[in-house]
């Protein structure tokens, strides 16, 4: 067509794309990463230990990453019931968070996670990932990897994994937290990262994101 600018339509088959990819993570994190809480062995690994102080909730802020997202959809009260009626004696009082963010540069970032009071959150944390590793339609590519990004005090965890969407293969990272009061998977996807070979993917950047994102969402209680 005379006079259309080349780079238009492939951003926006991207765009189309990161759509499609943000609906597969949601089915992928948005409460089924939780589902391997209920098989949690907790004898050896949290035995004689109580239970940490509520101290922190978490939120789904309107902002996160310094407002480059901005909250599109709050999904706690529906995707959410799954996790806080899932029984697990490490875990009291636990309370769900599921929320969508877009950004003007086309890209999304899911957030899913729970407060309460957590007996085992690193253990938690594994479990997360691998929950969604183990959903159906995704295929674990990069294996998950520990990162302690400068200046949060936190441990994190980040993977990456491919699905098949519209016939066309994808690949969305994905990193995990775990303290006493908040657990969490954080999903960024971008119409760069969606189409990225998936050793390519920094990250070392989505492991700090998601340690700014906890920083943002992890409010003190009162």
């Amino acid at each position: 067509m005379p006079g259309w600018p080349g780079a238009q339509p492939p951003k926006k088959k991207r765009t189309g794309l990161v759509v499609g990819i943000t609906v597969a993570v949601l089915a992928v994190v948005g409460g089924l990463g939780y589902t391997a809480f209920k098989v949690m062995d907790i004898g050896k690994s949290v035995a004689g230990s109580g239970f940490p102080p509520a101290e922190y909730r978490l939120t789904a802020e309107q902002k996160l990453l310094d407002g480059e997202f901005t909250l599109a959809s709050d999904m706690s009260r529906d995707k959410g019931k799954e996790i806080e009626n899932t029984y697990d004696p490490s875990i009291r009082n636990p309370k769900a968070v599921v929320a969508q963010y877009t950004s003007s540069k086309g890209g999304a970032l899911v957030l899913s996670g729970m407060w309460g009071q957590l007996k085992s959150p690193e253990f938690a944390r594994r479990k997360m990932l691998s929950g969604a590793a183990e959903a159906d339609g995704a295929t674990l590519a990069v294996p998950a990897r520990k990162f302690t990004p400068d200046g949060y005090g936190i441990t994190v965890e980040c993977q990456v994994l491919q699905q098949k969407t519209n016939g066309t293969t994808t690949s969305f990272p994905m990193c995990a937290w775990g303290d006493g009061n908040t657990g969490a998977m954080v999903a960024v996807i971008t119409p760069e990262t969606a189409v990225k070979a998936p050793d390519s993917i920094d990250l070392t950047q989505l492991a700090a994101d998601t340690a700014k994102v906890r920083s943002e969402a992890r409010k003190p209680i009162g």
